[in-house]
């Protein structure tokens, strides 16, 4: 699969763009575990306009996450154009790799953004969605990528139509997250639309399918029965980066991997903190791992004291200190195989 010129080899597997999720120490785990491709938190585009501190920090990549998408969002439409030629230029603008891909996001269901008319709220104004995306194709010279949703609700399914529309106005990839806006991330994901868009001869761009990815089975799945050639994955990826491992280990042999074990997490977990340390300093790198380290062990029994010690402690070598514990203790514990923090 190729966006624009950047080839992904085939059946690739995306990590989703997460607010407070997807930080650059979580992308680079996940790219060591497998992720073709991954994307950056979404950033303001009111927020990068007015050089808001946490928005223009979040443009800097590293090229360990390569390849990496910037994602923006908002309404307005001056203001989208702006942040996207500074993700164009982020490299310029705040080192690193800077990016590869610039995503348009059109499918954050949070009310405080699709209430703004941002994010899905932007599915109740197609035209208004598509005037903004070729205005910021026309503006950037990298490629563009749109991902949403089926439609604001039940009853305004648009996606079909508007793949077309979004395609001529030059993206180079589309990926569609199987929910409508009401249903926010409640009731199975329908992929039956995805697959439309598939089928229809018009389509030339790649489409990626997102909603309940959370096993290297459903993985294949989406790729036998819905012809998408690519999938993204998004909740079941926090707490369990491995995913991205299981499901290209699958893919290739048809063969499901055991998950990692108490003493390999910890081992994963201690270079994701060291690599949020690197990148944020000590206290910010420390604060910012606490919403993954606890995740990494969900499912061991007795361990609601150890985890409030992980979510609490501000030392990194007390950190360091506390999961080196956790190994020794459960090191030979089985470990349930939750599919993630959010019980997906």
């Amino acid at each position: 699969m190729k966006i624009g010129n950047l080839d992904l080899g085939e059946k690739p597997v995306l990590l989703a763009p997460m607010e407070d999720v997807t930080d650059a120490s979580f992308r680079g785990i996940c790219r060591e575990q497998g992720a073709d491709m991954v994307y950056t938190e979404f950033i303001p585009s009111e927020g990068l306009v007015r050089d808001a501190r946490k928005a223009f920090d979040k443009l800097k990549t590293t090229d360990g996450e390569a390849p990496v998408g910037i994602q923006i969002y908002g309404s307005d439409p001056d203001a989208m154009v702006r942040a996207a030629q500074m993700a164009d230029s982020a490299s310029e603008l705040v080192g690193g790799h800077g990016c590869d891909v610039i995503d348009i996001n059109f499918g954050c269901p949070v009310s405080k953004i699709a209430g703004r008319g941002a994010g899905s709220g932007m599915m109740k104004y197609p035209d208004k969605m598509v005037m903004i995306t070729e205005r910021i194709v026309k503006a950037v010279s990298k490629p563009v990528t749109v991902k949403t949703r089926l439609g604001w609700d039940e009853d305004s399914k648009i996606i079909v139509e508007l793949a077309e529309r979004l395609q001529d106005a030059g993206i180079s990839a589309l990926t569609v997250h199987g929910r409508t806006r009401c249903q926010m991330y409640k009731g199975e994901a329908d992929w039956t639309l995805i697959g439309k868009i598939k089928e229809n001869p018009r389509m030339r761009i790649p489409i990626i399918g997102n909603g309940d990815i959370n096993s290297a089975v459903k993985a294949a799945q989406a790729f036998d029965r819905y012809g998408v050639d690519g999938i993204m994955v998004g909740r079941a990826s926090f707490g369990r980066p491995w995913i991205f491992r299981e499901i290209k280990h699958f893919l290739a042999t048809g063969e499901e991997l055991p998950p990692p074990d108490v003493r390999q997490r910890v081992r994963l977990a201690e270079r994701q903190l060291r690599l949020s340390l690197d990148l944020k300093g000590p206290r910010t790198g420390v604060l910012e791992m606490r919403r993954h380290l606890s995740c990494y062990f969900k499912g061991l029994p007795d361990f609601k004291e150890t985890r409030m010690r992980l979510v609490t402690e501000d030392n990194s070598e007390e950190v360091f200190n506390i999961l080196e514990f956790i190994s020794s203790k459960w090191g030979d514990t089985p470990i349930m195989n939750s599919d993630s923090v959010y019980g997906l």
